[in-house]
């Protein structure tokens, strides 16, 4: 893409596209939830779709030539029906938020109590923080992980479950490295009578390429963003039994949302299709690999790994021994072109703003075509530069050494 229109329409919006190409191509991305989407993707994305309303659903619009806005949407639907097995499929969703607040706004009552992981343990905006609108709306009760071992601990999710009586259990999280037991979850609403909602946002892509269980044969409502590993735009979908098909439908359209994005929805089908190949599958177990050895290369660096390691394709690295705040941390390693994000840790003291953590994700080296011999390198400058954080002139030279690594593994050439 040369944007060659924009540079003559708007030289301020197209100097900040350029310096942004740079930024990814320069720097190395370790953020979980983000992702580089192919070249196919974001022409899509950037096509004629954009200039076209769409309401309604594929054969039933509000508007007239509609015709080939149906044609992408039943792509987009097949697509991730065959990619997840799921029964039904609605991808109009602007974000995984609004797919959340759908599935919510379907079956709950203002007032009604949701059980989900909670956001300082590593669970997800949408599923209850009292600062969004699922904790303005609805009585949330949190459950968490073992203060020693980091994981979800399942003897307390059935125990808050029988005492609370939710009308929604939620399992999914934003900052957990380890597989999520959906039978485990889909048992415990059976047994207190509530739906099971699986929001999979982070882990679609490793469920997509087999490598972590689906939570589709277990829940009632499963939803997930596009990107972060499915490596697509940035939107989301719901899928669903279809006994609940008609009450999702009518609560994105015209329930909560208006005119669909259809040129996201076109680039929702193509990436649907790029991850229904073995390349794809490929990638996401170079991930995983990947994680893995970074999360071994830190540990054996003195890096506290919470839950001792990962399943997936993601970490959350307590930095407390090393003497540094997850804020601290985010800035340093930023300055030599490692970017990341402070994340809390479960049982922090310290605020969000702060933070004890930051989070790692492998989806964008890897898509770079980095593999494990790149993490034990990552490693070391991370461990270096959080050694070094006061010293400028290291911070300097480990930066040099990241330009190299990433001019060898070039991205949007």
């Amino acid at each position: 893409m040369t944007f060659e229109n924009l540079k003559n329409a708007d030289p301020e919006v197209f100097e900040a596209i350029q310096k942004e190409i740079q930024r990814e191509r320069n720097n190395i991305v370790l953020i979980a939830s983000e992702n580089y989407a192919s070249p196919a993707v974001l022409e899509v994305q950037g096509s004629v779709f954009t200039n076209k309303y769409a309401e309604g659903y594929p054969g039933k619009r509000y508007y007239g030539g509609c015709e080939y806005a149906d044609i992408v949407e039943n792509l987009a639907i097949e697509r991730a029906k065959q990619l997840f097995g799921a029964e039904h499929v609605n991808v109009q969703p602007h974000s995984g938020s609004q797919a959340n607040m759908a599935v919510f706004f379907s079956i709950l009552k203002p007032g009604d109590t949701i059980l989900s992981m909670s956001l300082s343990h590593g669970g997800h905006l949408s599923h209850g923080a009292s600062v969004n609108f699922s904790g303005i709306f609805y009585k949330c009760v949190s459950y968490g992980v073992d203060r020693d071992t980091g994981y979800i601990d399942l003897n307390e999710v059935r125990r808050l479950a029988i005492e609370n009586k939710p009308k929604i259990i939620l399992a999914g999280a934003s900052a957990y490295s380890r597989i999520i037991d959906f039978k485990a979850f889909s048992d415990i609403a059976k047994e207190v009578g509530a739906y099971l909602m699986a929001d999979v946002a982070h882990i679609a892509g490793l469920i997509a390429a087999g490598l972590h269980p689906s939570a589709i044969p277990y829940a009632d409502f499963v939803t997930t963003t596009t990107h972060k590993t499915l490596r697509g735009p940035r939107g989301g979908i719901i899928m669903c039994k279809a006994e609940y098909a008609k009450a999702i439908d009518k609560m994105i359209f015209p329930g909560t949302q208006g005119g669909p994005l259809v040129h996201v929805i076109a680039a929702k089908a193509v990436a649907f299709k790029e991850a229904l190949s073995q390349g794809f599958k490929d990638y996401q177990a170079r991930a995983v690999k990947n994680a893995k050895r970074l999360a071994i290369e830190l540990i054996n660096r003195g890096f506290r790994i919470i839950s001792g390691g990962t399943d997936n394709h993601m970490m959350l690295v307590d930095l407390t021994n090393k003497n540094i705040t997850g804020k601290d941390a985010e800035e340093t390693l930023e300055k030599a072109r490692i970017t990341v994000n402070k994340n809390v840790v479960p049982y922090d003291e310290r605020p969000p703003a702060i933070t004890s953590g930051i989070r790692l994700g492998t989806p964008c080296v890897t898509t770079r075509g980095m593999g494990e011999p790149e993490m034990v390198e990552i490693a070391d400058i991370i461990s270096s530069l959080i050694q070094n954080n006061k010293d400028q002139k290291a911070i300097d030279e480990l930066s040099k050494i990241v330009k190299v690594l990433c001019e060898r593994f070039p991205i949007y050439k």
